[in-house]
């Protein structure tokens, strides 16, 4: 995941936050070691959305699924995802809104979107990655 793909998805999931009339949003985009490459928050998001979007894209980037599937892991293993919780340091959003960045097959990071429901912040994080012409996974 380099600089200006980071870019290019901060952008483009924040364009389809206005477009589609959204709450505003935070935007974190890591790398596939799980390192902050971009993030934005847009004016009127609590002060707290950023630990949030990190940890969906965080815990995404770190066991491999998006925070949706983990969200439903949690559910149906919650002593697996208290315990992987605490294993990456307690940063584990395990609600939509965090993808995984796929290229060629191959994971290149994640994307943490917070801020409003967590199914808008999740298909605003597949727009960003859309349109950065990598693969929402």
């Amino acid at each position: 995941m380099n600089l200006q793909r980071a870019r290019t998805i901060v952008a483009a999931a924040l364009a389809h936050r206005a477009a589609a009339g959204m709450k505003p949003l935070c935007v974190a985009v890591l790398d596939a070691g799980g390192h902050l490459v971009a993030f934005e928050r847009e004016d009127g998001v609590p002060n707290r959305r950023f630990d949030i979007a990190h940890g969906k894209a965080y815990g995404a980037i770190s066991l491999g699924a998006s925070s949706r599937v983990l969200g439903t892991m949690a559910v149906e293993r919650p002593h697996f995802i208290a315990g992987a919780t605490a294993a990456i340091g307690g940063a584990l959003v395990p609600v939509a809104g965090g993808v995984l960045v796929v290229e060629d097959g191959r994971i290149i990071g994640a994307v943490g979107v917070s801020g409003d429901t967590s199914d808008n912040d999740e298909a605003a994080a597949i727009a960003g990655v859309q349109a950065a012409g990598l693969t929402a996974q």
